[in-house]
């Protein structure tokens, strides 16, 4: 009996303490860790940024040796105002790849794990505003947030330390100086007010201002029940010269949610296996999960065709179902928008009906279109909608949050179209830049990639680039001009745009235009820009499109041209009437432009006050060439340009 005894309080004191250290280390991971000491002294925004660990990883490599770190970065609001939506800026230096971090994402939308080398921005999630110690009595669980960083940098062993090059809070109304070392393993930094910054937002206000950028997507919850939501999802086009074509909307959820049903939209992928074998499986068992459309933490989003408007079941939808073509306003302001909705699934332990958190991590993108980045969702005042009804009322959203989305230029992005220049006075044309819009990635083709683009006989550009070598040979030839050796590589361009100045006299001139879209994808509804600094305030008009002057940002250089109803179609790229021997025919249109002078004294057309500074097709900018036409002064190019237009013509009713 008492071995018994002894036995059971052996096993009972054992027991009692693994539960204790079980406590202590669940309770460890909930307390937020006291801030450094140096904050005490800061009356604003305390950030700070320590290095905890790091050892070397394998391969080893000693010229880009890669190391573990991990890394606290500290958010603490010591002002007198709650900090909303807090963003914070790391210039990461070590080419660092982060892998995860805890209560924060990246503010451009990028999902983890992330190349971070160049810095990047986090934003709070799921705890984006940090209250005051004056309203929750010191509490630093809602005045403080601690993001836990770990990734990969390259090149700092020990006992160097890989800090970042600064820290600042990313936030417009603050300003902060450079950050401080605190010892060897810490940065720190106290961020105060701009007195010189005026706020559109008072600290009354429970929620931010709506932002404006060049696209705007509003997540907007019109519906809550306990274990689900109905959620109107719209995306808003606001830069004139924007434009979306069958777009693509990803994002993640945080929380294990997943799309039971929509309307006006579709998942690209048709998935309900990660719920069944997820936890969402085990949570919902009497759910039907044949029916379910997508239990991807990360789903992407598709239009639905025209066709799809008025089905009772996918459709129904005021602005849904267009393809994926999102207009820019001054096009046409009621296709500027897109809508869907969607049913989603919460999962433990978000099942109440006031419970509600957003996707993260936002991204659109479309074909031969701007790229975008999106910024995290922020909380705004609730949308309200047209009463379904038709009543004279509004319905209100039961929350509702804004992403902001602008175009961005991404390092080492080519563009999507380029732009070939020819003139009367010059008889050969100057074409697309070589490999304008990328190179050929299959290294084996001899071509080369850095000698500049050839001078072409005008015919030569209703041909694709790989039956245009003979041609540019003999034109060479003939113009006694050498060749490189390989030929330069092509354009790579899907879309291709010559800008031909046509006449020139003492009270005006005149352009042709002509777009080819060597790409097997259509463009309805399309439309060019071309930006033309001395020119455009003597536009006088378009004869085969729909032209207008543009102002831009309180200046007039911009003109805006789309097809007449009815042609504002270009085709896509189609076999020849003899595949065998003819080569491909491209999708083409083609207008004439006329200028006056009266507007635009001084203006020197063959100096290059004739062409485009820049030239968008869909939104997108294309590459212009290196070099203008020279003017030979003869005019014996006025014949050749009559021959070219006679060539065009004839090649285009021949195609029909």
């Amino acid at each position: 009996m008492a071995f018994y005894l002894n036995c059971n309080t052996h096993f009972f004191f054992k027991f009692s303490l693994l539960f204790s250290l079980l406590s202590f280390s669940f309770s460890q991971s909930d307390v937020v860790e006291a801030p450094s000491p140096a904050a005490d002294s800061c009356n604003g925004i305390f950030l700070s940024y320590a290095y905890s660990s790091g050892t070397k990883l394998k391969p080893t490599d000693p010229t880009h040796q890669p190391y573990r770190f991990e890394s606290v970065l500290t958010v603490l609001n010591n002002g007198d105002e709650e900090l909303k939506s807090w963003k914070v800026s790391v210039e990461f230096q070590n080419d660092e790849f982060l892998v995860s971090a805890s209560n924060a994402v990246l503010a451009d939308g990028t999902s983890l794990p992330a190349n971070v080398g160049n810095g990047t921005v986090f934003a709070g999630f799921p705890m984006s505003d940090l209250k005051t110690a004056i309203e929750t009595a010191g509490d630093l669980t809602q005045m403080q947030v601690q993001v836990k960083l770990l990734g990969t940098q390259f090149g700092v062993a020990a006992p160097d330390v890989p800090l970042p090059k600064n820290i600042q809070l990313a936030n417009d109304v603050f300003i902060c100086p450079k950050a401080s070392m605190q010892g060897k393993n810490e940065m720190q930094v106290c961020c105060r007010k701009d007195p010189k910054f005026k706020a559109n937002v008072t600290i009354d206000e429970e929620f931010l201002p709506r932002q404006s950028g060049d696209l705007t997507i509003m997540y907007d919850v019109t519906r809550t029940y306990d274990s689900n939501y109905w959620a109107q999802v719209t995306i808003s086009n606001h830069n004139p010269l924007g434009r979306l074509d069958n777009w693509k909307l990803s994002f993640d959820w945080m929380r294990d949610e997943f799309i039971y049903t929509m309307k006006g939209a579709y998942p690209y992928v048709v998935d309900s296996s990660d719920c069944i074998f997820g936890t969402q499986g085990q949570h919902y068992r009497d759910l039907d999960f044949a029916n379910v459309l997508n239990c991807e933490r990360r789903p992407t989003i598709i239009d639905l065709p025209p066709t799809k408007a008025n089905d009772t079941t996918l459709g129904l939808i005021p602005n849904c179902c267009r393809n994926g073509t999102i207009l820019p306003p001054s096009m046409d302001p009621s296709k500027s928008s897109s809508v869907f909705q969607m049913q989603v699934f919460k999962m433990p332990p978000d099942l109440n009906r006031s419970e509600l958190s957003p996707p993260e991590n936002w991204k659109i993108n479309g074909s031969l279109n701007p790229d975008y980045k999106c910024g995290p969702p922020v909380r705004v005042s609730p949308s309200q909608f047209p009463d379904p009804s038709g009543l004279p009322s509004n319905t209100t959203a039961v929350a509702s949050w804004q992403v902001v989305c602008n175009i961005t230029h991404p390092k080492g992005a080519s563009p999507k179209c380029c732009v070939s220049f020819s003139s009367y006075y010059n008889d050969s044309v100057v074409p697309c830049r070589t490999c304008a819009c990328g190179c050929p990635s299959n290294t084996a083709r001899t071509c080369s990639t850095t000698a500049p683009a050839v001078l072409l006989p005008p015919e030569a550009l209703l041909f694709p680039f790989e039956n245009r070598t003979a041609m540019a040979q003999a034109w060479a030839d003939l113009k006694h001009r050498t060749v490189p050796n390989p030929m330069p590589c092509g354009d790579n361009c899907g879309v291709s745009i010559n800008w031909h100045v046509l006449t020139d006299y003492s009270r005006g001139w005149s352009a042709r235009i002509t777009i080819f879209n060597w790409d097997e994808t259509a463009f309805p509804d399309w439309f060019a820009a071309v930006q033309m600094d001395e020119a455009t305030r003597g536009f006088q008009k378009m004869y085969s499109f729909n032209g207008s002057a543009l102002e831009l940002n309180g200046v007039n250089n911009t003109i805006i041209m789309q097809g007449l109803p009815g042609l504002n179609y270009i085709v896509g790229e189609t076999d020849g009437a003899n595949p065998k021997k003819d080569p491909r025919v491209p999708g083409k249109q083609q207008t004439v432009v006329s200028f006056t002078k009266k507007n635009t004294p001084g203006i020197n057309v063959a100096a290059g006050d004739g062409f485009p500074s820049k030239v968008f097709f869909n939104g997108e900018e294309c590459a212009l060439p290196s070099v203008l036409p020279t003017n030979n002064s003869n005019r014996e190019g006025s014949t050749t340009i009559l021959t070219i237009f006679l060539a065009v013509f004839v090649f285009i009713m021949l195609h029909q």
